[in-house]
């Protein structure tokens, strides 16, 4: 008979949707997993502000409550004296596409098969006919964590493309090249007093082209972080792309009908708005004319690339660029 080391542990903790008064612990659980794996890898801890980071968990348990699960260890205690958070996962639903987030378990309870059963808590419901079912499944992971790769893959979700982070700033913007004659950046405030719903839809069907799915509430999200879109018109006015950039210097979310528009519109983008320091840029590897063009405008490449995994295609890489790894 074999023995579960890890089911006593598991058994004995209670999984539960986050409370939002909870979701600052959760950075906690973040911030202490990946240092606990960073430092093996002989690279520095994660600075301590995680202003942004607590926005978008809140902007995940406003969205998909159900799908925020913490795992609660009931023999210890926090510092404020109450139950201690040792884990969580954090998933959205958009249309047919579920992504995991991020799925974190404290150090100290690791290897006990916890991400697993958070996995469980915060999948998609299965449906009778599992052959019929559109759901595709999907998450990003650190290519330095192979505990994590193998455990999405496990249950599906395969390594497909690398996500790379380009930090920096347009030292030398020719390299992007010049936005195509006829090709016009309009500003999402200009069109809004147009008429929201229009764009909205025109948004909506770029994405569906692109990332496969539509999600307007993470455009919501967008607007109340402050980045600042642009829809791309052509010569006939019909809208061929959109983009975002933000002050705080991140570019992206970024959707092209034509792949190699990318590289023209991140120039446009990282001239438009000028950052309080340098910008960051989440770029798949299939985006590759896009990844050699923002190289040779004078970022740099982040260690580690992500993995971007998936149970079956969904989306158009060489054509969209996400929003973040937690949030396509």
């Amino acid at each position: 008979m074999t023995v579960d080391p890890g089911l006593a542990v598991r058994e004995a903790l209670t999984y539960r949707p986050v409370r939002p008064d909870e979701l600052e612990i959760c950075t906690d659980v973040w911030r202490e997993s990946i240092n606990d794996y960073t430092r093996r890898l002989n690279q520095p801890d994660l600075q301590a502000e995680t202003g942004p980071l607590l926005r978008l968990y809140t902007h995940l348990q406003a969205s998909d409550p159900d799908r925020f699960v913490v795992a609660i260890q009931a023999d210890a205690v926090d510092t404020d004296g109450g139950e201690q958070i040792v884990a969580f996962a954090a998933a959205l639903q958009r249309e047919r596409l579920w992504f995991l987030s991020m799925c974190f378990v404290r150090p100290h309870i690791q290897a006990a098969g916890v991400g697993r059963r958070l996995l469980a808590e915060v999948g998609p419901r299965p449906t009778e006919d599992a052959a019929d079912d559109p759901t595709v499944r999907a998450t990003s992971t650190d290519s330095a964590q192979p505990i994590s790769n193998a455990l999405y893959a496990s249950a599906g979700m395969v390594p497909r493309v690398p996500l790379l982070n380009l930090i920096g700033l347009p030292e030398r913007p020719e390299a992007f090249g010049p936005l195509p004659s006829g090709i016009s950046p309009i500003p999402f405030e200009v069109l809004a007093r147009e008429g929201h719903d229009e764009l909205a839809a025109t948004v909506d069907a770029l994405d569906r082209e692109t990332l496969g799915v539509a999600h307007p509430v993470d455009h919501a999200y967008l607007r109340a972080e402050n980045r600042r879109g642009w829809l791309y018109r052509g010569p006939d006015g019909v809208a061929v792309a959109y983009g975002y950039a933000t002050e705080a210097g991140r570019l992206g979310p970024v959707a092209s009908r034509d792949a190699d528009l990318l590289a023209p519109i991140l120039g446009h983008l990282s001239s438009a708005v000028a950052p309080r320091g340098a910008f960051a840029i989440w770029l798949p590897g299939t985006a590759d004319r896009a990844v050699v063009a923002t190289l040779q405008a004078g970022f740099r490449l982040e260690p580690f690339p992500l993995l971007l995994c998936w149970d079956r295609p969904f989306a158009d890489l060489s054509r969209y660029l996400p929003i973040s790894p937690g949030l396509l």
